[in-house]
């Protein structure tokens, strides 16, 4: 269903040239003036100076498609503290027979081209990664500020997600498997590689029924916000 800008409160307008920038988003309305769906602006630009912004403030895009670009800040927010993480039985068998190698950042690419393949979304962080959101994210993987984590079974890619890392703060925003339990194995593995780098929890965005298997947790938006301000260095103060 396509959302009504009038029903939005509006922030400066930001026009695109055949979905190209003109400038990037400079500010964002206040939280408070999101709609009850979370949604909280309309349009804009995918740049990586726009994401870095919305992304340190709590907000994050979803696209109706690539002509129509929506943020949010939902009301509710699903995170994963990594102290409370549950594994089931069944995973933890897994996880100690498993032939699969982990890898960090070693096929990008692939790994957002195969999320955005996916057609089953159950497992999925949320996000609908259109052509403009792979360009996006992948400048945004560039810049230093997107990774990627992956199951590999020899040479050959089978499972990984990939997600918003700044500082210490992380997004999940989508995985994929071709093999049974091979996106289970690359959330788990990324969360042992971000604890060991001091990072404590991830922003799930929304709930699904993985991440509510492994212990995630739905806070309202100010308990999450605070949580972002220490996450990103220099905001402890």
């Amino acid at each position: 269903m396509r959302v009504n800008p009038k029903q939005v409160s509006l922030f400066s307008i930001f026009l695109t040239l055949e979905g190209s920038p003109i400038m990037p988003i400079t500010a964002f309305p206040p939280h408070e003036a999101a709609l009850p769906s979370g949604l909280i602006g309309i349009g804009g630009d995918l740049s990586v100076p726009s994401l870095l912004l919305a992304y340190r403030n709590g907000i994050f895009p979803w696209p109706q498609s690539d002509e129509q670009l929506l943020w949010f800040s939902p009301p509710i927010r699903t995170v994963l503290f990594f102290d409370r993480l549950r594994i089931p039985r069944s995973l933890r068998r897994e996880l100690k027979r498993t032939p699969l190698t982990f890898g960090v950042n070693r096929a990008f690419k692939s790994v957002i081209d195969h999320c955005s393949e996916m057609t089953n979304r159950v497992d999925q962080f949320g996000t609908w990664i259109t052509p403009g959101m792979k360009l996006a994210y992948s400048a945004l993987h560039q810049a230093g500020f997107c990774t990627s984590f992956e199951s590999w079974r020899a040479d050959t890619l089978v499972g990984g997600m990939y997600g918003v890392l700044i500082d210490n703060f992380f997004a999940g925003e989508s995985m994929f498997y071709r093999e049974p339990n091979s996106s289970k194995i690359a959330i788990i593995r990324a969360i042992e590689y971000l604890s060991e780098r001091g990072i404590s929890w991830m922003d799930c965005q929304m709930t699904t029924p993985l991440v509510e298997q492994l212990g995630a947790e739905e806070i309202p938006r100010e308990e999450y916000l605070e949580l972002l301000r220490v996450a990103i260095k220099g905001e402890e103060e």
